[in-house]
Order: structure tokens, then sequence, then C-alpha cells
């Protein structure tokens, strides 16, 4: 049986981008700037509606684990596509970027393939529409205790938390990957996630997991209050690793009693898409290569700066470079 360095489980979406002018957002209801979820007849009017589509893998934690296969992990991803167009695009399209799509496409699956309608206005604000489809619909049988139980680090996302059967896959991943040796964390995604499944998501956190990667927002959101010191020691004294993302001000690291905080390079973002995925991505890459904590999360700033930069949530350059002029590795 294959062993991976880091496995992710997340929604897997496929990223429809296409120009739209002002005019068309009004003609077609779309309201600019925001991301909103919409059913699936609303996604297959905005689908065919779209000219001149550029579609790409999507999905948080699939762009986490992009982003560390990119820089040399041997790395996989759990989610659930359905064998159609779309579906077997994104298997091959994450397959090629040398990550393993554990679970092939699902023939007559309940739902079509997860997909993300994306409008580009002249001005750069981009409008998003996203159908969750098949990939919200993840559970235990979509995870292999095989490939679990053979991951170095399994990394989850928070999105997956609003069904009962994706609480219960992120259960017996944990728990097998912790068999195998592993370490288990999560990211927490969104805010209101946690709003909705607070209690739970502390029981996951303080019970099964080992690490967990949150910004401000999140981890403040995980014990409802505004002070983030206070959010930081409750968090910390649930789970052995906190690893806090603060924008401009840096990255939070507590480990037990021990506390790294580590400056960014403040740099103009072109767009900040994928700014937390890819700084998992970095900081992933460094816990699995054995790195202490303070270059993990130097490490994860290099790959946030440098998806930042341009447009879109995945990296454009060689990353490991940029790690290398910086001496990290």
């Amino acid at each position: 049986m294959k062993t991976y360095q880091l496995t992710g489980i997340g929604n897997a979406v496929v990223d429809v981008i296409s120009q739209a002018d002002d005019s068309f957002l009004e003609l077609m209801g779309i309201e600019k700037g925001i991301m909103q979820l919409i059913e699936q007849e609303r996604g297959e009017v905005l689908y065919a509606s779209m000219e001149s589509r550029v579609q790409t893998p999507g999905g948080s934690v699939a762009n986490t684990i992009a982003g560390a296969g990119a820089l040399g992990l041997e790395s996989a991803f759990i989610g659930r596509v359905h064998d159609d167009a779309l579906g077997r695009f994104y298997a091959d399209a994450m397959n090629e970027d040398g990550v393993d799509f554990v679970n092939p496409p699902v023939p007559g699956g309940e739902l079509p393939t997860s997909r993300s309608m994306i409008f580009v206005s002249p001005d750069g604000e981009r409008s998003m529409n996203t159908y969750l489809g098949i990939s919200s619909e993840l559970s235990s049988q979509d995870v292999s205790s095989d490939v679990a139980g053979n991951s170095q680090i399994m990394f989850l996302e928070g999105y997956l938390f609003d069904k009962e059967k994706g609480k219960a896959a992120f259960l017996e991943a944990a728990r097998n990957c912790h068999k195998g040796g592993g370490k288990a964390g999560i990211a927490i995604s969104d805010p209101f996630c946690v709003e909705r499944h607070r209690v739970d998501f502390l029981l996951l956190i303080e019970n099964e997991l080992d690490f967990v990667i949150g910004n401000e927002a999140e981890i403040k959101s995980l014990f409802e209050t505004d002070d983030l010191e206070e959010a930081l020691a409750k968090t910390a004294a649930i789970c052995p690793l906190v690893v806090c993302t603060r924008s401009g001000d840096g990255v939070t690291v507590l480990n037990g009693e021990a506390r790294v905080d580590v400056p960014v390079k403040k740099i103009v973002p072109v767009d900040a898409t994928g700014a937390g995925d890819q700084f998992a991505a970095g900081f992933l890459f460094g816990m699995a290569t054995g790195r202490d904590y303070e270059t993990c999360a130097k490490m994860g700033n290099i790959c946030a700066r440098e998806v930042i930069s341009h447009i879109g949530p995945r990296p454009e350059v060689n990353v490991l470079e940029l790690l290398r002029e910086d001496g990290l590795i």
C-alpha cells in the first residue's frame, strides 16, 4: 500500500471562470463581488451562460494539497465527484498536478459534480456562485482506511462539517491516521461553520486532532470572543498545536507552553484568493519534512505571498525555489 506524507479531505469543486461586465451580472441577477451558494437548476443556467470558460480544480483543502504536492510532498486528496465531464476533468487535473485523487468519479452519482461559477468583472471583482453538488455528500465510505492509515499528516476541511456523514468521515479518518502513527488536523474554513457546529467542532479538536489552522476570525469564533489572546489560550488548552494567521500582522504558533510569532512581508495583493490555503501548504510541507514550527510558518508565509501576487488560488512559479532563496531549505 502506498504511503503519503500528506492527505487531504475536502470539497472537490471545479472553478469555472468567465469574463462578464456589470450589465451581464445585472441581467443574470448575480450579486457582484460576493460568494453565493446556489441550487442545481440555477447552477445549470449560469454554467450555460458562460462564454470562453476556463476550468480549474478548486476547493480549499484541495488547493492546499496541490500546493504541497507542487513542493514535492507525496500527496493524496479524498473528495467526491460525479462521473460526468466536470468530475472526470477534476480527477484528471489533480492527478496531473502530482496529487493522487484517491476515489474515482462516482458512476450514477446522486448529484452532479460541484462547481463554482466565477464571473470576473473588468474592474477585477470576482462574483462567485457555488453549487455544492456531490462533494458535500462525502461520507466514511469515501475514506479508505488504508489511505488514512498510511498518511503521515491528515488535513480536514471545516466546510464538510455541515453534514453528519461528513463529521463521521472526519472521525474515522483521524482515528485511522492515528492508528498508523500519523497526525490529523483541520482547517477551520469559516467562522460561520463554527457558529453552526461549535460544540462538535470543539469536541473534534479536543479529542481527535493534533493541530488546527485558522485565521483570527475563525479562532475567535471557537470560543465566541473578540479577544484573540483569550481565544488562542483556550484553543491551545485543548489542542497540542494551534496556528493562527493574522493577515499583515503575521502568524502565531502555539505548541504547549511555547509560542512563536512570525512577521510577514507586506505586499499589495493582486488577488487574495487562496492565501490561507497556500499558507497551509507551506506550513504542512515544513511539518512533513521535520522543520521547526517557526520555519514552517516562514514557509507558509512565502507560499501565501506568492499566491496573492497573481490571480488564482494555486502557485504559478516554482515555490521550492522561493524557499531556497530565503534560505529555508
